[in-house]
């Protein structure tokens, strides 16, 4: 059932099992494993059904850096759906590494081993239309991709590594319908909450809920998630301050800190003689559609030897900024920046190259390949604006030879990499967020380890070579700031209080009933985007809730004490 809060009496007190506050791929997931069970749950979707203005501005704030970090509010989708109305759909499972212990990473401690969240991938996969939950370019396609470099069998790299490709899904479009249709479970849109309110005895009595129109509502609830991001998870622990002048779970002034995202760019000329028939760095198709590329990862001894953190790289066309790359379509692509959505086009702003005459040049680029530019523009509206499963993104082969390289790499833990409260406030009086997003220079070691191991290797392949400055690396990888969507950390799981928000089953420490869904409890980014794991963990956490809500049978002890 769909409920619009604009629509119900003011003043209501809404009574359910499970409450679930925000409706992206989290909350969603969340939801969907609860839709046979019979437990009534609430799912608060904070927005419209759609892109909504006056909703989206909730999530407006500061940044201390503007060059560091976009806008609060971009990147994120106050609707039903989330974020998932806007991803583009890149998909890959975080690796075992990443969970182990490693010293020298600081704050690099998972409470959980990599095999507690692995049975859950597959699902994660099926429920973002990623196709099979095998990411080894040697088994993903019947008889294997064709390699990313023929005859390139680096000795730091793993060459079979790949990520693919969800449609992307926009979870409320496509699971929207089976929620509506549970009998049990209740999507209220045009709903916000502002408030979370604990007991004395260390439970949650009732989050407050508010709409723009005017109006509040109470919503108890016997369990509630907070699956709102790693932003907004954040301002609302920290906003809720009726028992706690620090907020809800900011006992050890964690909630907020630890802010990670991951540090992207590209950079280096990667030369191939004869490229043409040697390099292939597009996507192709697994047997069900699902669009698949190959990557370059740092292998995990690798860095357990040089002690980096995590990082893959792609080939990638040449900055598209810069009109010496010669192409029609790469011109004609950024002379579109002004209509291409922020998400995308933020590279193309961000890394403006101002030369006298650039715009002159890149017009004679498109000028000199008409018919190849317009034969490219109709086949990405045909692959990509008008498919039900999108081409992922641009690739396009240089003239030349000469490669760039698109490096994702891990940000470590920073304690003062942060979100906070502003002074300013939201249209319901409360405070904004205001993020100070910082990074380590462990970050750029990997990343210059990465590149020096992968020249190294490129080195002793015949025809190849790999160049770069070192000066270059640390304005390549910051050009751009926080990348992406990626919030990560402002809850971090820990083993005790001291080192983490919530435990190892995302339960808010100190508090019986509050679980945290989302990329805000990862301890460390890895070199993954969240996006499949977020929803891997949401399927964990939906099993350990479905547990603790199921009915006990009649004479057995409830978790309280009390007959059932």
């Amino acid at each position: 059932m769909i409920m619009d809060a604009r629509h119900m009496p003011a003043g209501e007190t809404l009574r359910t099992k499970l409450a679930i506050i925000g409706a992206g791929p989290a909350g969603i997931t969340l939801a969907l494993g609860f839709v046979k069970t019979g437990i009534d749950v609430v799912l608060v979707a904070g927005g419209a059904l759609d892109y909504d203005a006056a909703s989206q501005a909730l999530y407006a704030g500061e940044v201390v850096d503007d060059a560091l970090h976009s806008p609060p509010e971009t990147y994120r989708q106050r609707r039903y759906g989330g974020a998932s109305a806007i991803w583009g759909g890149r998909v890959m499972p975080f690796d075992p590494i990443d969970f182990e212990p490693r010293p020298w990473i600081e704050g690099a401690d998972w409470p959980i081993s990599f095999s507690e969240i692995t049975r859950f991938y597959a699902e994660a996969n099926r429920l973002a239309e990623a196709g099979d939950c095998d990411y080894n370019a040697k088994t993903a396609l019947d008889g294997g991709m064709r390699p990313m470099i023929a005859g390139f069998q680096p000795q730091a790299f793993d060459a079979d590594a790949l990520e693919r490709f969800s449609c992307p899904t926009d979870f409320a479009k496509r699971y929207g319908h089976q929620l509506a249709k549970a009998g049990t479970i209740r999507v209220i849109t045009h709903a916000h909450a502002v408030e979370i309110v604990k007991t004395a005895h260390g439970r949650i009595s009732h989050i407050e809920l508010r709409r723009l129109e005017g109006g509040a509502f109470r919503l108890e609830a016997d369990e509630f998630v907070l699956a709102t991001g790693g932003l907004e998870t954040a301002r609302l622990l920290l906003a809720s301050q009726a028992q706690d002048a620090h907020g809800l779970g900011n006992t050890h002034d964690l909630v907020g800190r630890h802010y990670m995202c991951h540090i992207a760019g590209t950079m280096g000329a990667l030369h191939v003689e004869n490229a043409e028939s040697r390099v292939w760095h597009g996507y192709e198709r697994a047997w069900d559609g699902v669009y698949c590329r190959r990557r370059l990862a740092l292998k995990p001894e690798i860095q357990r030897a040089h002690e980096t953190g995590n990082v893959v790289m792609r080939l990638h066309h040449p900055r598209l900024p810069d009109a010496a790359h010669g192409r029609g379509i790469l011109s004609a692509i950024y002379l579109a920046k002004p209509f291409i959505a922020f998400e995308y086009a933020k590279r193309l702003h961000s890394a403006e190259m101002a030369k006298a005459g650039s715009i002159a040049r890149h017009m004679l680029n498109i000028a000199r390949e008409p018919f190849g530019t317009a034969a490219f523009l109709v086949n990405w509206l045909r692959l990509r604006s008008f498919a039900a499963r999108k081409f992922p993104s641009l690739v396009v082969a240089p003239r030349n030879g000469v490669f760039s390289l698109d490096i994702h790499a891990e940000q470590v833990p920073n304690r003062e990499s942060r979100v906070m409260l502003s002074e300013r406030a939201d249209a319901f009086g409360k405070p904004q967020i205001k993020v100070d997003w910082r990074c380590k220079p462990q970050d750029i070691r990997t990343v210059r380890v990465a590149l020096a191991m992968l020249k190294a290797d490129i080195a002793s392949l015949e025809g190849a070579s790999l160049t770069y400055e070192d000066a270059e690396i640390e304005p390549a990888m910051l050009r751009d700031g926080a990348y992406g969507g990626h919030h990560i950390g402002t809850a971090r799981m820990g083993k005790t209080p001291k080192d983490g928000v919530v435990d190892k089953d995302c339960k808010l420490f100190g508090v019986e009933n509050l679980y945290i869904a989302g990329s805000a409890t990862f301890p460390t980014s890895g070199q993954a985007n969240p996006t499949l794991t977020i929803i891997a963990f949401a399927l964990r956490l939906a099993e350990h809730l479905k547990a603790k809500l199921a009915p006990s049978p009649p004479g057995i002890k409830t978790g309280r004490g009390e007959s059932a």
